[in-house]
């Protein structure tokens, strides 16, 4: 790790993401901060809230004052989500010019379904990251740096044995979730349904504790931070997983991918074994616990950033 590494992560705390890898990289000693545009409700984590309001030139006055206060400060720029603190066309060049490195960091709904020559601009980035190998299929030259958490401070909570299993889908979008075809299946089996929904962060993690079972999603083809707090928690996920991607995992993380792979018509299927099983529910649930603390624990996401950061020109 290079001394006095000064990193500023930006411009939003999407998933919360951009929040757990600062936490990651303070705890090896860096000197990392997040500054965000606007607090999200559901992730209001940052350092610096820019409070960028107004229309399109006070808001680029916002960013334009942000930016010439934290370039002095910052050695190496990580961007999220396909924004920067000022316009592209101005970013790249001016970091240039300064010699500060830079990241560019998708985290999946920014470039899903998009054609790879609409993000051909992010290589004017040091390097760009994406969160799985299902993401490479849209930035193929892409680092792949999973998402982390503190999954050491997450106890576990795994299913309980008896007649009621709670089943829990926690939809952020409900037609990118797939949450009709779940809501279906649930009726169709006469399943014990918890659906969570609206509620910020820490409230939902705690509802989460309650279920024996987590559908994640049917449509996406991978799997997105519910999935890894639930596998924490030492739940079995359900989800829909592209078979190349789940293959390129393994291979690179030397460790089998534990979610119950299920498609809109094999759902009900799925779930009525799964639950007629408790064993294999816990089983499963420990699997998933033993999975991320291999590919998403915090201290080997800190890892990987720092790698990454030392290859940076």
């Amino acid at each position: 790790m290079e001394r006095g590494l000064r990193v500023t992560h930006c411009p939003v705390n999407t998933a919360g993401i951009p929040w757990a890898n600062v936490q990651a990289l303070r705890a090896r000693g860096v000197d990392a901060q997040l500054v965000v545009f606007n607090r999200y409700r559901l992730h209001p984590e940052a350092d610096v809230d820019l409070r960028r309001k107004g229309g399109l030139l006070r808001q680029q006055l916002t960013q334009w004052r942000a930016f010439a206060r934290l370039a002095p400060q910052t050695d190496i720029f990580h961007f999220y989500f396909g924004l920067t603190l000022v316009p592209k066309m101005f970013q790249f060049p001016l970091l240039r010019a300064m010699r500060k490195r830079s990241v560019m960091h998708f985290l999946g709904s920014d470039i899903r379904g998009r054609p790879p020559d609409d993000l051909k601009w992010a290589k004017r980035a040091g390097a760009v990251v994406i969160g799985s190998y299902d993401a490479i299929r849209w930035v193929p030259d892409a680092h792949v740096i999973p998402p982390g958490i503190d999954v050491a401070s997450i106890e576990p909570s795994p299913p309980k044995d008896h007649d009621h299993p709670v089943v829990l889908h926690a939809p952020s979008s409900r037609s990118r979730k797939g949450t009709d075809e779940v809501v279906a299946a649930a009726e169709k089996l006469g399943l014990n349904l918890m659906l969570v929904e609206g509620v910020d962060h820490r409230a939902a993690f705690e509802r989460y504790r309650e279920a024996d079972l987590v559908v994640d999603q049917l449509n996406a083809g991978w799997y997105g931070m519910f999935a890894i707090e639930a596998m924490a928690l030492g739940k079995p996920v359900v989800a829909f997983l592209h078979e190349e991607a789940k293959q390129r995992t393994e291979e690179a993380f030397g460790i089998e991918v534990p979610i119950v792979h299920a498609t809109k018509e094999t759902l009900p299927d799925v779930l009525h074994d799964l639950v007629s099983r408790p064993a294999e529910l816990r089983r499963i649930g420990a699997a998933g616990r033993a999975y991320v603390e291999h590919v998403h624990d915090l201290s080997v996401v800190a890892d990987r950033l720092l790698d990454l950061y030392a290859g940076l020109r």
